[in-house]
């Protein structure tokens, strides 16, 4: 069940099953007529969940990737049942809150506005993020029965575990719904480290995903890869509290980079626009402080982060030919192929 319907046969009946005309499948959601452990998510947690519980004799790199709570939001009844509908709280919002934004920034948050209006025009706002973090707590699930196999293999005390998100999403702030943005809500993902060794802590400093591989590279023993863009977070998993002056640095688009330290979000466009916001006393990112002249030396500050030139484009998917049958994708140029099935 994953972008948007990849089991053969027809689309089930019903669509669409969020009772919002003209969303497309892809931004539906609602609990469909299968049985729960057919669902894919359940699906690939039961693949992770065979893995971990054979015996290894070496070690051993297991990526497990649930879709949920990525769209369409299809998962179980029994999630939604969770949150009822009078107990779920729709996110803070301000009529005025774009008034302030540079002209690439309002566009950003125009993409895909009209999905947000049809679902909130219909009265289906809250039936929307019900259905979104009944598809947080599905996948919770599916997170647990995977981690109860690390622990039935007997290897919980020997591996290292992550567990993250690609970007995170809009549910209506700044008027914009789905990700690709610049701001909090778009680029803020959680991530939590388990590693042998390490306590459990918290950890306030902000950090970037490219900071895995070197994490893991470290934790590993293995040498380090001087070329990498990220650190090693092994010094924050030993001390939350140590310091750190990096700053977390996220693209979008070429020329549009967003700068996150740990009190203040900088955004620079590729036509020179700006923004930047003080989470100290503006957690939703309401008050652009770009132009203000008591914040010019913070601003320069994080302007020194922003990416000096930016790689080629890598080749995207019309580089390749996906055949369904055999699940496997060839470069139209190389004629290389690649299998989707592959543990």
């Amino acid at each position: 069940l994953n972008y948007p319907w990849s089991k053969s046969g027809p689309y089930p009946e019903g669509f669409p099953f969020s009772g919002v005309k003209g969303l497309g499948h892809e931004n539906d959601w609602g609990s469909l007529d299968i049985p729960a452990e057919a669902y894919d998510d359940a699906l690939t947690a039961d693949y992770a969940v065979r893995f971990l519980r054979k015996p290894q004799d070496r070690p051993f790199f297991l990526a497990c990737g649930l879709f949920r709570p990525h769209l369409p939001w299809y998962v179980p009844q029994k999630f939604f049942d969770m949150y009822p509908l009078e107990k779920v709280r729709l996110p803070e919002v301000r009529a005025d809150d774009l008034d302030d934004l540079p002209a690439e920034g309002l566009k950003l948050a125009e993409e895909r506005r009209s999905d947000f209006e049809k679902i909130r025009d219909a009265g289906r706002w809250k039936h929307a993020l019900q259905a979104y973090l009944a598809s947080i707590s599905y996948a919770d699930e599916q997170v647990g029965r995977v981690l109860d196999a690390l622990d039935a293999g007997g290897h919980a005390d020997d591996t290292v575990i992550v567990l993250w998100s690609d970007h995170g999403w809009h549910l209506g702030e700044k008027g914009h719904w789905h990700k690709s943005t610049l701001w909090e809500e778009a680029t803020r993902v959680p991530l939590v480290i388990s590693a042998p060794g390490h306590q459990p802590g918290v950890c306030k400093r902000p950090v970037s995903l490219l900071d895995l591989y070197p994490t893991l590279n470290e934790l590993c023993g293995l040498e380090a890869i001087a070329s990498h863009d990220g650190v090693s977070l092994v010094p924050l998993l030993g001390d939350p509290e140590t310091e750190w002056k990096r700053p977390a640095v996220v693209e979008f688009l070429r020329g549009n980079a967003a700068v996150r330290s740990e009190r203040y979000r900088y955004i620079r466009y590729h036509d020179g626009g700006e923004e930047l916001y003080d989470h100290q006393v503006d957690p939703y990112e309401w008050n652009n402080l770009a132009a203000s002249a008591d914040h010019a030396a913070v601003k320069a500050d994080l302007a020194r982060w922003l990416p000096q030139r930016w790689a080629e484009s890598a080749p995207t998917k019309d580089a390749f030919r996906f055949d369904p049958e055999s699940f496997t994708w060839t470069h139209k140029e190389t004629g290389k192929i690649t299998r989707g099935d592959q543990p």
